[in-house]
């Protein structure tokens, strides 16, 4: 089993990469986002719960994101091992989420640090929008936002992750299949 975290901004091809692994490995992709949204859609007792925060304006607490992981840990045991996109994205959830993985035996082997310059990231954020139909893509303003709280909260992740010896920095530019490549040699796949 492999476990590992993506790390990059907003359009650095975090999900495009993911799906890429999981046709051709088997993973498990564990997005914060698809998390939060199954279990607002279900009414399950954590949805209910992550709801009263959101609906109040606050962040929902890391110990019911941890919560929610850890239920999506335990519903696929049997696989190629998890992508995890979107969490941590900051030092306490990274620690967090260690201690769940380690707790379960299942500990992080790898975090893969997508990095593209900041013009790209915005072209491609703006390109998608006209894909995909993701309205947040298409505002600049919100753009710019969405890329400094990358840089202002996750990016320093990269530390952490470096004195584990676990991270592995990929640049995220070129065609698709290069940077698959980079990242299958990154995670020695």
């Amino acid at each position: 089993m492999l476990n590992f975290v993506f790390l990059g901004p907003p359009g650095s091809g975090k999900g495009t990469q993911s799906a890429k692994l999981i046709e051709d490995f088997g993973f498990v992709h564990l997005s914060t986002g698809d998390i939060f949204r199954a279990e607002l859609k279900s009414g399950s007792s954590l949805g209910l719960e992550a709801k009263r925060y959101l609906d109040s304006g606050m962040l929902v607490p890391d110990d019911v994101v941890v919560r929610m992981i850890e239920q999506k840990l335990d519903a696929s045991p049997a696989n190629a091992g998890f992508i995890f996109d979107g969490f941590p994205r900051t030092q306490v959830q990274a620690e967090a989420l260690d201690r769940l993985l380690e707790f379960k035996g299942m500990p992080l082997q790898f975090v893969l640090l997508l990095e593209v310059p900041d013009a790209i990231l915005r072209d491609r954020l703006a390109e998608r929008s006209k894909t995909s139909g993701r309205s947040d893509d298409a505002d600049s303003d919100i753009i710019e936002k969405r890329i400094r709280v990358y840089q202002n909260e996750t990016l320093p992740l990269t530390d952490f992750y470096s004195q584990q010896g676990k991270l592995s920095r990929v640049p995220g530019v070129g065609h698709i299949d290069e940077i698959y490549a980079r990242i299958r040699l990154a995670l020695h796949i």
